[in-house]
């Protein structure tokens, strides 16, 4: 009799499992087919299976939280790394400076993202859409910064194509809820 509700709790569990991990291949799937320039399918998937959030998630409005909590640490960790490499005292002076606005630029996208986390789960979309697209900027404008500058080369190239494929992951999730 035990082991029948064991053999039970294991299959339903498992079931959890499955459906929860359908609704990540899914949701990315949509999301990169949606927007395949600015999403790659590989990577939406390993940023969400990992994560315990996401994995309990039951919609793709769960997805959309996880995703908009994954960007802003992601920001925050990004802050981070800027700061480190602003403490090396072999930067020089132009990468000083585009570090400082990529630091300034990160920072306040991580509080777009905070701003339009706050809107969505107060279901208004576009306040959410239009602070997630803002933090948008960030990546890009960073990025950019050190091509102006021949034989700059950015520090922060991984984590600038990271990070503006984290916040168009959540922008994607979201035009699915509203469809």
């Amino acid at each position: 009799m035990k082991n029948s509700h064991i053999s039970c709790l294991l299959f339903f569990y498992l079931l959890l499992v499955s459906a929860t991990s359908d609704l990540i291949q899914k949701s990315c799937y949509e999301a990169s087919k949606g927007n395949p320039a600015n999403i790659k399918l590989d990577f939406c998937v390993s940023a969400f299976e990992g994560n315990p959030k996401a994995k309990a998630a039951y919609g793709v409005a769960d997805l959309v939280l996880v995703s908009i909590e994954t960007a802003i640490a992601n920001a925050t960790a990004i802050g981070s790394k800027i700061s480190k490499l602003l403490d090396n005292k072999r930067v020089g002076m132009f990468a000083r400076n585009y570090l400082k606005d990529c630091s300034e630029l990160y920072s306040l996208a991580g509080s777009s993202l905070e701003t339009g986390l706050d809107a969505f789960q107060a279901v208004d979309y576009g306040t959410a859409n239009a602070e997630i697209s803002a933090a948008l900027d960030a990546p890009v404008t960073c990025e950019d910064q050190f091509k102006e500058k021949k034989g700059l080369v950015s520090p922060l190239t991984k984590e600038n194509n990271n990070f503006h494929q984290l916040t168009a992951i959540p922008l994607a999730f979201m035009k699915m809820v509203q469809q």
